[in-house]
């Protein structure tokens, strides 16, 4: 029965890194900016499960538009609206005191939470230890360290506001942890020395499970199982956004604008006055003029910040997803979230829905059989790639043997774009031309952008940084970077020549 190859995946792999690493010189003619979002991206099943799965999706598109804000944020995912939430808190817990209220204005191209996040495979695991050996050689122990108390402050902070405002339900949260199948000897050799690399350096891992190939359900693989919820993450972003708009009052204004793309931005500043310094941003409903902009917009950032286009900044690439139906009852598919390939593929069963007898997988990855750019420079969701999709129609059944059957064609199928960066590292804080440094021309822009694939984990936290500076702008005080945030984000870090 033909399927999926672990010796053919690798074997992809090992090409797709190689292109990656000579991005520089072999994809010189791909340094343009990104595009805009397309206009008919595929449909996704957080997106479109339902008539009324996307209650937001175009909120704000009609009516008249908003002409004069303090902050602009670009981007409605989890990063932009994490950004709404963070200064709704602020403003809140008074940690900003205005006399008037901080208008605050959210711009998306398309419909809400259509991006990245809306498109996801729907997992909310910190990785932990995973690649803590690399990280550790290449930034240092202490940077090593930080990357996973991102991740953990991160997953900890969002589960915590879900349960706190019981939105458990709400989002689809659920507590299986992370099972990431090891296909190869060297691959458990590699996972077990990131594993006593990260436990000497001092991170707690007393609920990290080693399994067998017992223990792994069936599969014919060892496997190491981490902490871990799966979410429907464009539900937990409609509940984030409704929080934050709930404060607007005296001191707190919350707009949002939907299919209002932004085309540039300009400055607006009357002659040796930094006090006036305004943005216009450019948008085909008209123009919005604002004190701060943000940019939350990840694959698509170098649209509006060409300095960010190319090998050095952040790469739009095509992820690809399918929802499938397993072959066999709940009571043998677990509700673990997985992982396999190094991380490659990604999947998890959904909870049962009413009348529904066999889950539904959600399941992502394959983009080392498209050849040799790898998805690389893709920055168009409107379509699927055809041998993509084939390596993932192979993949479960030939890794599950009798609970997936081959030839079976997925309930739903779709692409998405993400932000890559060559260091796997996200840009965030203020923003300045990143080929030359040059920072008078962006004074008061941020940014919180390149997740690499890993977002969820990361997003939320980013923005805060984010948010922190901001606040600290708006009060006089000093910005200092928590210790749990790796310094090498911070993007005075990031020239190019450092990246």
């Amino acid at each position: 029965m033909p399927g999926w190859s672990v010796t053919r995946a690798f074997e992809r792999r090992k090409d797709a890194r190689a292109t990656f690493n000579a991005a520089g010189s072999i994809l010189d003619h791909l340094r343009r900016p990104a595009n805009l979002p397309s206009a008919n991206p595929t449909r996704s099943l957080w997106t479109h499960s339902s008539a009324d799965a996307n209650p937001l999706a175009r909120e704000g598109s009609y009516g008249p538009l908003t002409t004069d804000a303090d902050i602009c944020i670009i981007g409605s995912g989890i990063t932009g609206i994490s950004v709404a939430y963070h200064l709704a808190e602020a403003v809140e817990n008074q940690t900003i005191d205005l006399d008037v209220p901080l208008r605050v204005v959210i711009l998306e191209a398309r419909d809400f939470c259509s991006g990245a996040t809306g498109r996801n495979g729907g997992h909310l695991t910190p990785h932990t230890f995973y690649s803590f050996a690399a990280r550790q050689d290449r930034f240092g122990a202490d940077e090593a360290i930080r990357s996973s108390a991102l991740e953990e402050y991160t997953a900890s902070s969002l589960v915590n506001i879900i349960e706190r405002n019981g939105w458990s339900e709400d989002v689809d949260l659920v507590n299986g942890g992370n099972v990431r199948l090891l296909f190869t000897e060297d691959e458990e050799r590699e996972t077990r020395a990131d594993f006593e690399r990260a436990k000497h350096a001092g991170i707690n891992l007393d609920n990290v499970q080693w399994l067998t190939r017992d223990e792994t359900y069936g599969t014919p693989y060892s496997a190491v199982k981490l902490p871990g919820h799966n979410i429907w993450p464009l539900k937990l972003v409609t509940m984030l956004y409704q929080h934050a708009k709930q404060c607007t009052g005296e001191h707190f204004d919350l707009r949002m604008h939907t299919h209002t793309p932004v085309t540039s931005i300009t400055r607006s500043q009357s002659e040796g006055s930094n006090a006036n310094l305004k943005y216009i941003l450019s948008t085909p409903r008209g123009p919005i003029s604002c004190l701060r902009v943000v940019h939350a917009t990840n694959a698509y950032t170098s649209h509006l910040l060409p300095s960010l286009a190319g090998p050095d900044g952040i790469i739009p690439t095509r992820g690809q997803i399918i929802a499938t139906r397993a072959s066999v009852g709940k009571a043998l598919i677990r509700t673990n979230s997985w992982s396999g390939n190094q991380g490659y593929e990604y999947w998890f069963p959904r909870p049962l829905g009413p009348g529904e007898e066999r889950p539904l997988i959600v399941l992502g990855g394959g983009r080392e059989a498209s050849g040799p750019q790898f998805e690389l420079y893709a920055d168009d969701d409107s379509g699927t790639n055809p041998v993509v999709g084939k390596e993932l129609r192979d993949f479960l059944p030939t890794i599950f043997q009798g609970k997936f059957e081959y030839g079976t064609e997925p309930e739903m199928e779709w692409t998405g774009i993400m932000g890559y960066t060559a260091t796997g590292n996200p840009f965030v804080g203020p923003v300045f031309d990143f080929s030359t440094g040059e920072k008078e021309d962006f004074k008061r822009q941020y940014i919180a952008a390149g997740y690499t694939g890993h977002g969820m984990p990361r997003a939320f936290a980013c923005a805060e940084i984010v948010v922190q500076m901001i606040v600290a702008e708006l009060t006089g005080t000093q910005w200092s970077c928590p210790t749990w945030f790796p310094e090498r984000y911070l993007t005075h870090n990031r020239l190019k020549h450092k990246n």
